[in-house]
């Protein structure tokens, strides 16, 4: 049985899906933006949209009972693949080894016009 995961912590949707599913002891978090919950404003820059978005992750992998620690793999998404050194450094504050597998690519455009997206998959916290 899967279970949606809510949180006021991070962006609503923008449009028909879940800020996460659980599957199972699966989190499946679907994208997360740049966009602070508290004021749907968009950060400024690479480096602060990189921050926001794993915040917005990190809310949501609470809300659901799991934690960046537990993330087994991410995609992250650049409007610019020239970020991508700066984005490693960043990324590299929230999570710790192992590191989860992850996929990063370059596309043209990402809603609302930021610069990153984040989606992950992550265990449940044992209990």
């Amino acid at each position: 049985m899967k279970k949606e995961i809510s949180t006021n912590n991070a962006p609503n949707a923008i449009g028909p899906y879940s800020q996460a599913i659980v599957f199972e002891n699966l989190i499946f978090t679907s994208g997360q933006l740049p966009v602070d919950p508290q004021t749907n404003q968009i950060a400024e820059g690479i480096e602060n949209q990189a921050h926001m978005v794993l915040k917005n992750l990190q809310s949501v992998l609470e809300a659901a009972g799991s934690s960046l620690d537990n993330v087994l793999k991410c995609t992250v998404f650049l409007r610019h693949l020239s970020d991508f050194a700066t984005i490693n450094e960043i990324y590299g504050r929230y999570v710790a080894k192992p590191f989860p597998s992850r996929s990063c690519v370059e596309v043209a455009r990402l809603p609302l016009d930021v610069l990153i997206e984040i989606e992950a998959v992550a265990a449940l916290c044992d209990k």
